[in-house]
């Protein structure tokens, strides 16, 4: 049976439908004596993972309902406390949030807008979820975000990389640990510049979604401005598998460095297209031939194999991080699954973690005291240093990693080695640049 089965209960908590004779503008509503969405009322609480579980985002999505569970575990006093233990707030004390066991039930957001939105609706009508955490696709969690909105829970979110979450589509139910397009450009363009010069043309492929967006207008502003070039940038469907004939083209557009805005397996087949088309071992316009990937993974990494030696990009977090926060989250994972995390975990973990710890300062699951305990939170020790959640955005700020593929990778694992550590002053921007209004939270009753 699956862990769906075992935490959903026949009954509808609050804020569910509970009969067919309700007539109202929106779906959500809320029993008069409740004071907000789902008020946990007994003795348990319900959490909402909405994550891929199939589609090009599939191997993200699993990784992140391990840490979900591995976050569950801690918070309910199961297992080593994993960054409990190193967290600078010490609210959470093992005994669930609140005092109250937290249980959680899962959905498939198949990296499609609607199917998240559908599963994250079910789970907080039917399964009664006081939260919502998830997903490895920007145009997901934009999606998701507004319909937490709209349903007065709060959206916790996952792996999303485009300005526009906390841009122009906040939401005051809406918090974000991940980093950005913006931190992306801002960090890579001085490895860039130092290693490749600042005379380029670069071609760009790009996600056709507003990640890859925000990401490829991010990396062409940030290297144009050090004196690259853009000689074209091309969208690619998010279904597509084969990249051969994105890449033939680049051969003839007098580019000397590919872009590759793509993430998961797009950018594992597109990297691998271009590695068959011989592109690495190019010499044009008297240079050698680049290829860059923005946003990096150490799932992206395994995939793509030995293709990715050399090959800069940018990351959230590692597992090779030695501070106290990293060590303790590798050991935890690592010791419950059999390898070290990716990104993807590591922030879906965090974001459980800050969730509770905010229900915890604030006294209530409440969404709006949830928020106010999130806005301007300052903590460390969860494996990005000294961090920020930015009141006016619900932004996070830390330091953002560049990296590259190793030459020599030692494992399976091994795959990529950390080459700066770019300081969060470097990345940091004005709240406005992005525009957007985050409103007033809704509590849904």
């Amino acid at each position: 049976m699956s862990k769906m089965n075992l935490t959903r209960r026949g009954v509808l908590k609050t804020g569910a439908i509970a009969g067919a004779g309700v007539a109202a503008p929106t779906i959500f509503t809320a029993q008069s004596a409740a004071a907000f969405t789902n008020e946990p009322t007994g003795s348990s609480v319900t959490l909402g993972f909405n994550v891929p579980q199939t589609g090009p985002y599939a191997d993200e999505g699993a990784d992140e309902l391990r840490a979900y569970e591995l976050a569950v575990e801690h918070l309910n006093g199961g297992g080593d406390g994993g960054l409990m233990n190193t967290f600078s707030s010490k609210a959470l004390q093992g005994n669930g949030i609140l005092g109250k066991k937290v249980e959680y039930v899962t959905g498939d957001t198949q990296t499609k807008s609607d199917a998240a939105r559908a599963s994250a609706r079910s789970m907080i009508e039917k399964d009664g979820a006081v939260m919502i955490t998830g997903g490895s696709s920007s145009g997901v969690a934009v999606a998701v975000q507004a319909l937490c909105q709209e349903a007065g829970v709060i959206f916790m979110a996952g792996l999303t990389h485009s300005n526009d979450t906390t841009g122009k589509d906040k939401k005051a139910n809406g918090f974000r640990h991940f980093f950005n397009s913006y931190m992306s450009g801002a960090a890579l363009a001085p490895i860039l510049a130092n290693n490749y010069g600042t005379d380029r043309k670069a071609y760009h492929l790009t996600a056709d979604y507003n990640w890859g967006y925000t990401t490829e207008e991010a990396v062409r502003t940030s290297t144009e401005a050090m004196g690259w070039e853009t000689v074209a940038a091309v969208k690619t469907p998010l279904t597509q598998t084969d990249f051969s004939s994105y890449i033939a083209p680049v051969l003839q557009s007098g580019a000397d460095v590919l872009v590759l805005n793509h993430y998961g397996g797009n950018m594992v087949n597109s990297l691998t297209n271009a590695v068959q088309f011989g592109l690495r071992d190019k010499l044009v316009n008297d240079k050698n031939f680049e290829i860059v990937v923005p946003l990096y993974s150490r799932l992206m990494a395994k995939g793509a194999g030995a293709n990715v030696k050399g090959i800069f990009g940018s990351t959230n977090w590692h597992w090779s991080l030695q501070d106290e926060g990293s060590k303790a989250f590798v050991k935890s994972f690592g010791t419950k699954y059999g390898f070290p995390p990716s990104q993807a975990a590591h922030t879906c973990y965090v974001q459980a973690l800050l969730y509770a710890d905010a229900v915890e300062r604030a006294g209530s699951f409440n969404p709006c005291a949830v928020g106010e305990a999130l806005k301007d939170f300052e903590f460390d020790g969860m494996g990005n240093g000294p961090t920020l959640y930015r009141g006016e955005d619900h932004q996070c700020f830390k330091d953002v990693l560049v990296v590259k593929g190793k030459e020599n990778p030692t494992s399976e694992f091994d795959l990529l080695e950390i080459v700066e550590v770019t300081p969060v002053s470097q990345v940091t921007y004005d709240a406005s640049i992005f525009g957007g209004e985050l409103g007033s939270c809704n509590p849904g009753a």
